[in-house]
């Protein structure tokens, strides 16, 4: 007996050692996790429309060329027939002088930028929350599973002794089938445990992108400190200035006004300066002879638009359109993020207070536990006021659990909300957990 608990502690003690934390979960997610990798990949994608504004504004350069054959039968002044080929290409560069809507374009990009930007900041966070949220999902499930465990295990000693105490008289029946009553639940409750408990555990390992493997529980007696500053609207004000999506929607915003002035641009005349070279050989022709023409040229290029079918006036009614869009839309964004910058900071400060009522509750808890067991063994309390008390507390346990992974997935959110997690900030969740 003493070698098997012996060998239990070791392999308890090795399973800790290899366990895994928060941080390097998080580090995993950042690497395998498929729906990071898509925000990576269109971060990529959106900063090449820096280089694309700007090339609205640099010139451009083109080479065409042409070879054609032309075979003549001709019978004035004489009959005769030939045949001849006619060799061109050109070589021109144009140079933007003014057209409006390129200058619009090249400041454009460096917004569409900077929208892609702190659309990928709203990633990471969503992933540091992903993350977070699934490996605490995990530790919870095990909790239940071991709070059950205990409670079943707490059950079958009360049904044996009930048992006994039926065999000599001292209870009745009623008592025995209480107390299997509740290890039969309990049984039930340890099988769904179990099953949810693998389910979390592929969860995470879906987003790790890493078979299921040990975790490191939080630490005994953590304490979880409310959020500083005290004050709920200093972080609302933060969430309206600095969340990843509130800023993503301000940047679109101002692209949508500039699209406005873009489409009006239409109606503006285009000024490009223009340079051409150009060289032709056509084979021996009528006179018998080869020719050969090169022809340079620069000049200015002037287009005015005078109809387009209307085409121009219905853009710019679209533009202003989707700029009243994106005006809606940043204000739903704004609202979106003081709530739930409201909704974090609450959950943080009743999740404190709630942690520390559970935590008193699971010291009566456990006192009342043992009160019950004494009273049912000097005969003034029954079988099913143990059963009940050993009930309660796991039931305790398992609230006191969800308390505290809560409030630490709310600190959290609260910062999510108002503007970015770093990994410091998983650094600090991690300290808290017993590695």
């Amino acid at each position: 007996m003493k070698r098997s608990v012996m060998f239990v502690l070791a392999a308890c003690v090795a399973m800790q050692v290899n366990a895994a934390d928060l941080l390097e979960i998080y580090r995993d997610a950042l690497i395998n996790d498929a729906q990071f990798a898509s925000a990576t990949a269109q971060l990529t994608a959106g900063k090449e429309k820096g280089p694309q504004g700007t090339a609205n504004i640099l010139p451009t350069v083109n080479l065409s060329g042409s070879t054609t054959y032309s075979n003549v039968d001709a019978t004035l002044p004489s009959e005769r027939s030939y045949g001849f080929n006619t060799n061109t290409y050109q070589l021109q560069l144009s140079q933007p002088v003014f057209r409006w809507q390129n200058w619009i374009n090249y400041k454009e990009g460096a917004l569409q930028v900077a929208v892609a930007e702190a659309q990928f900041q709203a990633a990471r966070n969503d992933l540091a929350l992903r993350a977070a949220q699934s490996y605490f999902d995990v530790l919870y499930a095990q909790d239940v599973l071991s709070s059950v465990q205990t409670l079943k295990f707490a059950a079958a000693e009360q049904l044996q002794l009930a048992k006994k105490s039926f065999e000599v008289g001292t209870v009745t029946i009623t008592d025995v089938n209480e107390a299997q009553s509740k290890f039969d639940l309990a049984a039930a409750q340890e099988i769904a445990a179990q099953s949810d408990l693998e389910v979390k555990r592929q969860a995470l390992s879906l987003l790790s992108g890493k078979p299921p493997r040990p975790l490191s529980g939080l630490r005994n007696g953590v304490q979880i400190m409310p959020p500083t500053p005290a004050a709920v609207e200093a972080w609302v004000s933060a969430a309206e200035k600095n969340n990843a999506a509130v800023q993503a929607s301000t940047l679109n915003l101002e692209i949508a006004k500039r699209d406005v002035d873009k489409a009006r641009a239409g109606h503006l005349p285009t000024v490009d300066a223009v340079a051409t070279y150009s060289n032709s050989h056509a084979g021996n022709g009528s006179s018998g002879s080869p020719s050969l023409s090169r022809t340079a040229a620069v000049g200015l290029q002037l287009t005015v638009p005078l109809y387009a079918g209307g085409a121009t006036q219905s853009k710019v009614r679209e533009a202003i359109a989707l700029a009243d869009k994106a005006t809606a839309d940043l204000e739903a964004q704004k609202r979106t993020a003081t709530q739930a910058a409201r909704q974090a900071f609450v959950g943080v400060s009743s999740g404190v207070a709630q942690v520390r009522g559970y935590e008193a509750a699971l010291v009566s808890g456990k006192s009342a536990v043992e009160s019950n067991k004494l009273g049912y063994e000097v005969g003034v309390r029954i079988n099913i006021d143990v059963l009940n008390a050993q009930s309660s507390l796991a039931d305790t346990q398992q609230k006191l659990a969800k308390s505290r992974y809560d409030t630490i997935m709310s600190q959290l959110k609260l910062k999510a909300a108002t503007g970015v997690i770093e990994s410091a900030d998983i650094e600090g969740v991690n300290s808290l957990l017993d590695k």
